[in-house]
């Protein structure tokens, strides 16, 4: 087998079918270059890493226990398993909808040695709630416009607000792809949270390129509690601040204004989706994440600013 130029690496827990389901698509993938499938492992119960390790796709599988996972450290020991020259981080419940999404990903770095990441358009689940949708689609990484972005010197990004840093460095880890070696010079660092943010801050700082690719595509999305929202988004708005000094609801009372709002998005969706027949959240639902989402901003971005160490959920 030749020297791969890519490989795609897989951070694994409990799998499942999602899994498969991405294996397969890998699998499949039309290229004209040598690519390999690495996976680390973070303690499946459910058969995963035994699936992995007997799997013809698969090239290594790396078992470490669930205690030791980070997002940016173990990002860091899969692709010390890899061999490719790029290095595309997928999670695992992603799906790439077509046989040239790989090539599609990795091609702006083969074109030009100045872009150093790219990442690929998200599309909802045909599942997925009418308010997930509604959010995602929203989102810069949904966008059908590829872009690319860089700046002469450190200074020029550092000269923004803090709202416009936050947009230069849209980069998402559910799945990118990395140039090894700007990789090897600028790593992930260990975080809780938005350690793709983070190194694209970075890289642009040094001085590379990244590109969002809209036309290499995987399909991805969450319908999650209003606890586990609530959860996730203090955790990444701690980080937006200590990252940007970006605060979206900066004082106590712009909260209830920010959940006002939210509740009369969120209710029109669950009208929209009731009558549609799809896509329903739960009236229940759609008020809780209205009140979570605003809440967890306002109190991520406040203990930030006050110096306060974030807050851990064991399950987020």
């Amino acid at each position: 087998m030749s020297e791969p130029l890519v490989s795609i690496v897989l951070l694994t827990w409990n799998g499942g079918s999602d899994l498969r389901e991405l294996v397969g698509a890998v699998a499949r993938q039309r290229a004209d270059f040598a690519f390999e499938i690495v996976a680390v492992d973070s303690g499946s119960i459910d058969g995963t890493a035994e699936w992995l390790e007997q799997s013809p796709s698969v090239a290594r599988v790396v078992r470490i226990p669930p205690e030791q996972f980070n997002h940016g450290t173990t990002r860091n020991l899969a692709i010390e398993q890899a061999r490719g020259a790029m290095v595309v981080l997928i999670v695992q419940d992603a799906l790439p909808t077509a046989d040239d999404w790989l090539m599609r990903l990795v091609g702006p770095l083969r074109r030009d040695p100045r872009v150093a990441g790219t990442f690929c358009r998200q599309r909802p689940r045909p599942d997925a709630r009418a308010i997930t949708v509604r959010y995602l689609e929203g989102w810069a990484g949904a966008s059908p416009e590829t872009r690319r972005v860089s700046f002469d010197n450190a200074q020029a990004l550092d000269a923004l607000d803090p709202a416009a840093q936050l947009q230069s460095c849209t980069f998402d880890n559910v799945c990118s792809c990395l140039r090894r070696s700007v990789w090897e010079q600028i790593p992930f660092r260990a975080t809780v949270i938005a350690e793709d943010l983070e190194w694209a801050r970075r890289a642009l700082q040094a001085g590379h390129s990244l590109e969002y690719v809209a036309d290499a595509v995987v399909v991805h999305s969450h319908d999650r509690s209003a606890g586990y929202e609530l959860a996730r988004t203090y955790l990444l708005h701690h980080r937006l601040f200590e990252l940007f000094g970006v605060r979206t609801i900066p004082r106590a009372r712009d909260l209830p204004r920010a959940v006002a709002s939210s509740a009369r998005l969120h209710l029109s969706c669950e009208r929209t989706a009731r009558a549609a027949g799809r896509g329903a959240a739960g009236w229940w639902r759609a008020l809780g994440l209205a009140v979570a989402w605003p809440l967890g901003q306002y109190l991520g971005g406040l203990a930030a600013s006050k110096g306060y160490p974030p807050v851990r959920w064991r399950a987020v």
